[in-house]
Formats: C-alpha cells, structure tokens, sequence
C-alpha cells in the first residue's frame, strides 16, 4: 500500500517494538504528532514519526489521517506545550494534552487539525522556561519509563529530545542516535545545556543527560534527578559513587 500520513489525536500513545499489547514500548507520541502509516494490520499500524524517523507499532484507534495540503496546513507555525496540562474541547468531548504537545504557535482558542475541530479551554499565558537547564527541571522527579516522553513517564534519551524541541532542536529519539549530533566539547570548556554521553562496558552509548555548565547534571535514571558531573562521569548526588560512565561531551 501507499504510504498514508495521519496525526497523533490522543493525549499520549505508546508505540511498541511488534503489534501486540505484550511489546515493549520504544517511544510515545503526544497529542498533534504526525506519523506516516506503512503498514495496516488492524488493530495495529507500523509507523514512522514525521520529525525523527522512529518506527513502531501503535494502536490504530489513537490517529486520523490527513491530506498532504492538512499536513502541511498544520505543520505552518506549529510549536509545543508548554504547561505540564492543558485542557482542550475536541469533537469527542473534553481531553488533556501534556508538556510537549503539538500546538499552534500563537496558540489560538479554536484550531484544526485536518477536519477536526479543538477548542482550548484556558488560554492564559504560561511561564516559558528561559535556558536549556531550566526547561529540563520542569520534567524533574517524573518517574523513568522505557521509551516515555512525557511529564508522567520518560527515560533518559526521551528527555534530551523533547527539551530541545522547544528550542527547535529535533534530536533523533535514542542516546546511540544523538551522539552523532552536535559539536564535541572537551569537560574544561562546559556551558549551561551542553549535552554528556555516557557508554557502557563495550563502549556503546547508552545514557544522556543535560549539564547545567556548574558540576551538575539532570538526566532520567530511576526517575529524572539532579546528580554531581565530573570529568570521569556521572556520581550520585547521596552516596557519591559513580553510576555511569563519561563517553563524550555534545554542544547542540
């Protein structure tokens, strides 16, 4: 079949490494995402996410598809949610959408996607974050889920990708992908949202986290927590010993 576009309408929804309920969960796609549709197997649809390439299998119930000219009607000025929650009226009645949700840019009171029609209940201004650092403390304390990227569940990789987002940097989704991006820093020239790769006992990366450019570290292990930075890794904040180890420095 042609490959079909469709758009996220659900607060959040897990997307699996095969089509069943029992797969692990490799990402999540918040509210307003678009993804291209390879392949029908009802209930389930294998998908590519529009902004990082990422494939998985989701439940087919949690999209709608649109036209090339809808696409493109949305994806003009989109921007991202900033409050933890928000309150929308959809045509199937009120819903939640969460921090990094797809919204217009001017956040406007009634918008479309496609031909469904949403209403925010509560367009007060929010508190826009003002540094990398700062935008990563909003997400401090959510507890750690495998392949997660929301306020109520993420892991390590999903946390750099969507605090960049909301400086338009579109980081791919996993540690192993980012690692390619940005230009290498040595410890000694840190800035504030500088970003550290930490690599296993076979030298694959597989943890990220962002430095506040001051010895200290945000990233998701166990939960999304602030811990001391030192030139040979990471070291918990509590009992000081080290807990990963320093791959490379990344400024975005």
């Amino acid at each position: 079949m042609s490959t079909k576009i469709a758009y996220c309408f659900v607060s959040i929804s897990p997307v699996r490494s095969s089509n069943n309920d029992q797969a692990e969960i490799v990402t999540q796609l918040l509210f307003g995402e678009i993804v291209h549709v390879e392949q029908m197997q009802e209930p389930w649809f294998k998908i590519k996410t529009y902004f990082d390439n990422y494939e998985g299998w989701m439940d087919s119930k949690h999209v709608h598809f649109l036209s090339e000219k809808e696409v493109k009607r949305w994806l003009e000025g989109l921007s991202r949610q900033y409050k933890l929650v928000d309150n929308i009226i959809t045509p199937w009645g009120n819903q939640r959408i969460v921090k990094g949700s797809y919204i217009p840019a001017l956040k406007q009171f009634d918008f479309n996607i496609g031909q469904d029609k949403y209403k925010f209940i509560d367009v007060n201004s929010e508190k826009i974050p003002v540094s990398i650092f700062e935008t990563a403390l909003e997400y401090l304390n959510t507890p750690y889920l495998w392949g997660g990227k929301s306020p109520f569940g993420i892991d390590c990789s999903g946390l750099t990708q969507q605090v960049f987002r909301f400086y338009d940097i579109n980081l791919p989704r996993d540690a192993s992908q980012q690692v390619e991006h940005g230009l290498e820093v040595s410890f000694d020239e840190i800035q504030e949202g500088d970003v550290a790769f930490f690599h296993n006992k076979t030298g694959k990366v597989t943890h990220v986290g962002i430095l506040n450019g001051l010895g200290k570290i945000i990233h998701a292990s166990g939960h999304v927590r602030i811990d001391d930075f030192k030139e040979e890794g990471i070291f918990h904040s509590e009992t000081k010993s080290k807990t990963h180890t320093l791959n490379c420095i990344k400024r975005m």
